[in-house]
Order: C-alpha cells, then structure tokens, then sequence
C-alpha cells in the first residue's frame, strides 16, 4: 500500500497532520505528486519533510516557478512565489543548496509498468489543469486518454476525484470515498494536502492497495497556519481566509 500526496503549497500543519494519519496506518510508501511550495508559509520546513519521507516526488509548477520564474501566475500567487523564493535563499548556504538541489532535480513525471504519477496531466505532466467539468470538453479529454496507459494520478487542480474514460467524474462523496479500478482507464485526482478546493478544509490525500483506491480526508488547525500567512505582507491575506472554506 501507499500514499499519493500533492499539492502541500508551504502548509507545515497540514502535511504533518496528513503525515500522521499515513503513520498511523503503517504506511510507508509515499508519492508527492508536486507543488510543495507556494503560497503558505512554510516552504523550507515542507521541502525538508517531503525530502525526508517522500520516496518520490514529482515536479509542480510552483515548484518549478520558485526554481525559474513564474509563468501564467496570477498577482497574488506571483508574490507568493517570489517570497517562497526569498525564503529558500536565506537560510545558511547549505541548507540552501540542499533545497534547491532536490527541487532542481524533481522529474516531471514517474511510469511504473500501467500507472503514471505527475502533477498536471498526462499531455502536460507540470501546468494542464483537468477540471471535473472537463468531461464536456471531449476532445481534450480524449487526447489526454489516450496518452494513459491504465491509471494516471496527478494533482493541480486540487479537487479530488475519479475521471473514467466514458467522460464521467465522480467525486469521493459520490463513491463513499472508495473506488475498486477495472481494466477501463482512469484519470485519478488525489486533492490538495495543504490548500483544498473542494470545499472541504480538511487536508486531502489517496491510499492505492492493489486495485483499491481510498481518498482520504484529515482535520488540521488550518487557523494557525493562517495566523503565520497573516503577517507576512508579500502573501495575501485571501490565502488563510481560503483554507477556512476549503475554497
């Protein structure tokens, strides 16, 4: 068995909390499928625990952006990253370059055998977004289908869910949280550990037992990592107040 995380964006209350509730079940397998930086307050603590208990770890676009420069970033989210960025470079010079070396070579995208694990999507491993409602734009899913051998997991867009190839979603409420794979293919979003949107503020991550699919959700104190976002003028004050509404 193990654990598909994603999408932590600087959230240290979050990633422990999740990292506690993988512990509890004795799993010791886990993926990171990106975005470990970006927009929360804790990137350096985030990319030393990811870097610790990740086996692998996948390349995300606010990853990348913290690497280069941010590309198709909105106003908030760029001075998020260039803070990120800051903080990554002001710690002592080798903790720096121990950061910046595992983030620096993070691949794009893992195959193993069937699966394929990457941030985005399959077309676009680091910056294509596959919304739920995605499903009505049929070309687009269909090319990104057909570069899938059986199951893709990614991330990104932070709402969690099962994408199957007749062009359907379905959420984790929808499947009671559980979801038994076929030989149909499957598209397989994990959620968001430390910034939800789905709604739901609890922190979001997937168990894979064989054929069996687990979507996983864990409270956290989502108010004391705001009160550290609070303070700090280059990220917006919207990035606490979303984690309360999970939105």
């Amino acid at each position: 068995m193990r654990a598909l995380i994603s999408d932590i964006h600087g959230n240290l209350e979050a990633l422990e909390a999740v990292l506690a509730d993988i512990d509890q079940q004795g799993i010791t397998e886990i993926y990171c499928l990106g975005d470990i930086v970006g927009y929360g307050p804790n990137p350096r603590e985030c990319v030393d625990v990811v870097a610790k208990r990740c086996q692998v770890t996948i390349l995300g676009n606010h990853d990348q952006a913290a690497l280069f420069d941010p590309e198709g970033f909105n106003a908030g989210a760029e001075r998020a990253i260039f803070w990120t960025r800051h903080m990554l470079e002001s710690d002592q010079a080798e903790e720096n370059e121990r950061r910046w070396e595992f983030l620096g070579e993070l691949p794009r995208m893992r195959r193993e055998e069937e699966l394929l694990f990457v941030h985005g999507s399959a077309r676009n491993p680091l910056n294509e977004y596959v919304f739920p409602e995605d499903i009505y734009n049929q070309r687009k899913m269909e090319r990104i289908f057909a570069l899938v051998d059986r199951h893709c997991f990614q991330g990104h867009t932070h709402i969690p869910g099962v994408f199957r190839e007749d062009l359907s979603f379905m959420s984790p409420d929808e499947l009671d949280s559980r979801y038994e794979f076929t030989d149909a293919k499957t598209l397989v979003n994990v959620g968001s550990v430390g910034q939800p949107r789905d709604g739901d503020n609890r922190a979001s991550y997937v168990l894979l037992d064989g054929n069996t699919l687990t979507f996983k959700r864990v409270p956290y104190d989502f108010e004391q990592t705001i009160a550290k976002i609070y303070p700090i003028p280059e990220l917006d004050n919207f990035l606490g107040d979303r984690l309360r509404d999970g939105r």
